[in-house]
């Protein structure tokens, strides 16, 4: 919890054919031997991560990829890998061989880039070599270009500052909680301690809230579910806020009075890592479900399950109920997505705290692209609990969006 978390960093992948200094150049741009350099083509299999700070943009993850011209079968699949890193991808660095010239793989990757709509920058490496002609290049690909040399460094210090200009701004959302709250403000968080809590420790979502109540200048008190009531009832001032894990729904609900605020840590990262409005009409979906359905539950994280998950048991005892009949529930985890998205009549998604904001929109335009409704923990919790309404009442074009106004 000391650093940076993954998916707050600014995602920057490299990108290539084999051989053309990709790993030469994370370790150029890291200074640091992060990967693993060799004149043998295909060295680098599996994606590269590594956490750095570039500055002024500040934390980054750096990503080293495969080639994109790998052969084989094994070679397909280390495409495969290196495509799906896209879904991940803030800012795209495309690594040019001079000597190599440019192929159908250049101009293939450089189609999905600019569709997805990826600030891309071209590297021209091994400049250490000679005098490097770039018109060519520059002609056939009409990209913005720099020359470096990942052997000696030269370049490196200008691909840093391009990367400063062409970093989006709002590769995040500037707030978690921090827009509807006023210095001096009062928030207090329901945190449960349960088998499903990490041992000495609270989780991602709830450690990031607590961090932007007190970069906002107001105070968070954090409670057990028992003591909200009692923790009210001490608080000179009602709050301005009060957060909740989603599986304790109904009981804040029941504690806090209707003149304050309402809302679920899920709720509040639905805003911060996605798309909110998208999530809330999908929850109409659930109306809709008949016995038989095929219901996805995807997880950003791979984790223990225990005894009541919340992925594995309670949202689908849930459903089950809701609907009056057994449902076909299929899981996924991790950073993989499965390609049937079109079987699913509903796909239930975590809070996404693992994931960075581009990754988890581009799970939400999938859904949408395939005509699937999409809702995550915390938007099907308080709807199933007839409390959603509610729970969105700090966020008025959401709540708009659920009344069909």
């Amino acid at each position: 919890m000391q650093d940076t978390p993954k998916a707050n960093r600014l995602h920057i992948a490299i990108f290539g054919r084999r051989n053309a200094g990709k790993s030469s150049l994370i370790n150029a741009l890291t200074n640091q031997e992060i990967a693993l350099v060799s004149e043998v083509p295909g060295t680098t299999t599996d994606p590269v991560f590594k956490a750095m700070e570039i500055l002024p943009i500040g934390p980054c993850m750096i990503i080293d990829t495969a080639g994109l011209d790998d052969e084989g079968l094994l070679g397909e699949l280390r495409i495969k890998k290196s495509r799906e890193v896209l879904n991940q991808t803030d800012v795209a660095l495309l690594v040019i061989d001079p000597l190599a010239g440019i192929s159908e793989f250049e101009h293939e990757l450089l189609k999905e880039i600019q569709a997805r709509k990826i600030p891309l920058l071209g590297v021209i490496n091994k400049i250490d070599l000679g005098d490097i002609d770039s018109k060519e290049i520059a002609s056939s690909l009409k990209i913005p270009l720099i020359k470096v040399s990942s052997l000696s460094g030269m370049g490196i210090t200008q691909l840093k500052e391009r990367l400063i200009k062409i970093a989006p701004s709002n590769f995040e959302e500037p707030y978690i909680v921090g827009d509807l709250i006023n210095p001096g403000d009062t928030c207090v968080l329901v945190v449960p301690i349960d088998l499903a809590a990490p041992k000495g420790r609270l989780i991602l979502p709830q450690v990031q809230t607590i961090r932007d109540i007190l970069d906002n200048d107001a105070m968070a008190l954090v409670v057990k579910e028992r003591e909200l009531r009692e923790a009210l009832e001490g608080l000179k001032q009602k709050p301005r806020l009060v957060i909740t894990d989603s599986q304790a729904f109904l009981k804040v609900a029941a504690d806090t009075p209707d003149d304050v605020w309402m809302t679920s840590f899920s709720i509040l990262f639905a805003r911060f890592k996605g798309d909110l409005l998208e999530l809330v009409k999908g929850a109409h979906a659930v109306k809709n479900l008949q016995a038989g359905d095929k219901v996805l539950i995807a997880e950003a994280c791979t984790h223990h399950a225990q005894a009541d998950d919340i992925g594995k048991v309670q949202i689908p005892r849930w459903l089950r109920q809701y609907v009056g009949g057994e449902l076909d529930f299929q899981w996924s985890s991790g950073n993989t997505y499965p390609e049937n998205i079109k079987d699913f009549k509903l796909i239930v998604h975590c809070a996404g705290c693992m994931l960075n904001r581009r990754q988890m929109l581009y799970r939400i335009q999938v859904a949408r692209e395939n005509g699937v409704p999409i809702v995550n923990y915390g938007v099907i919790l308080a709807f199933i609990h007839g409390i959603l309404d509610r729970a969105l009442q700090p966020f008025p074009l959401a709540q708009m969006a659920f009344r069909g106004e």
